[in-house]
């Protein structure tokens, strides 16, 4: 994923051959008694198995990514952020940031001018370019490489981590917690629903079992013909799969063409017209608004559903407006858990050049060899820097 075409494909061997990254450890026992109220200093293991030790409440915070950076401002904290990567300026204000994108990923020059007490990579990045996070730690700047997401609970728990480290717990523990009641709403709404087979969709890829974004499927009610198929993390899809699985619904993001192969065609998705289009931003990137996915797909294949869906959560609004508030004086065991991914999805954050600001999701995601890698490296590269 760096300037020539050679380590380009090597880096998408890197982030596609699921090899998995190292496991994060969990934070700091210290860290795991804290309460909503962050005290600091602040010690987490990341997902390349280094130490970090953040000294301070950080005022500077850089996201290489933009999951990350949208989780900082679903926080409520983007007035923290001095620096974003080029794919995050669909947020507000955004484009007011310094921008840390280069030509060839990651400009850390620009991180390092930007002066920050804090940067969040995703695994993606780290595995695509090691030695540009190496330089950022030689230069004495805190850095945390997130893991893999590979569910929204994984999501959540992201946000109350992130929450955790930039001194925002208590909104991190909120959010989290609005995400898995939400998810819970869902399951409830769809009790007894029959489920149809579905598929996502993305310049040729498509999200198999282990990726947040089958999740934000079967969380709304579709059966991932992907993963059933056996197809892991984000791979490549072959035209008599798609034929075999014959899915009633089509998940493409927004940046992306709708599939019109004689093979896609030719299924019910296509043919009766279920093919849901969702923004970028929203499906492929490992983030609170994440949840928004679900709910558009929920209310596409479920209407039903979705309206009782909708009912429970005003009822629990009505109800308990302040319970995540209350929930956040309780300890972050959650968010002091662990300090994986993001990838950032960390999930197929990769995806294809479309000249979109927004862009793709941010995963791992393996599964398609050499020959393919020629024609995939641009969508690749995008799919790897825009979540």
């Amino acid at each position: 994923m760096n300037r020539q075409l050679v380590v380009a494909l090597l880096a998408v061997a890197t982030a596609f051959a699921g090899v998995p990254a190292p496991a994060a450890a969990a934070v700091d026992q210290t860290a795991q008694q804290q309460t909503a109220q962050c005290t600091f200093p602040v010690t987490v293991t990341d997902a390349t198995g280094t130490e970090v030790t953040i000294t301070d409440d950080p005022e500077r915070v850089v996201t290489t990514n933009p999951s990350a950076a949208q989780t900082m401002w679903e926080l409520g904290a983007r007035d923290e952020v001095v620096g974003v990567s080029q794919y995050a300026t669909y947020l507000d204000g955004a484009s007011e940031k310094g921008n840390v994108s280069g030509s060839g990923g990651l400009n850390v020059e620009a991180v390092v001018g930007l002066e920050p007490d804090l940067v969040l990579v995703p695994n993606s990045s780290y595995n695509a370019e090691p030695d540009r996070i190496e330089q950022l730690r030689s230069a004495d700047i805190s850095v945390v490489v997130f893991e893999s997401g590979k569910s929204l609970d994984a999501v959540a728990d992201k946000v109350e981590r992130v929450g955790r480290m930039t001194g925002n717990c208590e909104a991190g523990v909120e959010r989290a917690e609005e995400m898995r009641e939400s998810m819970a709403h869902m399951e409830q709404a769809l009790d007894g629903a029959e489920r149809p087979v579905g598929l996502n969709s993305f310049f040729g890829y498509s999200s198999g079992s282990g990726t947040f974004i089958s999740d934000i499927m079967t969380t709304a009610g579709l059966r991932n013909g992907a993963a059933e198929a056996n197809l892991t993390g984000f791979a490549q899809i072959n035209e008599e799969l798609v034929v075999e699985l014959n899915p009633e619904y089509i998940v493409v993001p927004d940046h992306a063409p709708v599939p019109s192969s004689p093979a896609y065609n030719s299924t019910t998705a296509v043919q009766e017209g279920n093919v849901i289009v969702i923004e970028a931003h929203k499906l492929q990137q490992p983030a609170p608004r994440a949840i928004e996915a679900s709910e558009a797909i929920l209310e596409a294949v479920h209407p039903d559903a979705y309206e009782r869906y909708r009912q429970l959560e005003t009822e629990s609004a009505t109800e308990s407006p302040e319970s995540p508030t209350e929930d956040a004086t309780e300890t972050t065991t959650a968010a002091d858990a662990t300090a994986t991914d993001a990838t950032e999805t960390d999930a197929a954050e990769s995806t294809a050049t479309t000249g979109s600001s927004e862009s793709t999701t941010e995963s791992d995601a393996p599964g398609f060899g050499v020959v393919a890698g020629l024609a995939a490296v641009g969508a690749v590269v995008l799919l790897a820097r825009r979540r």
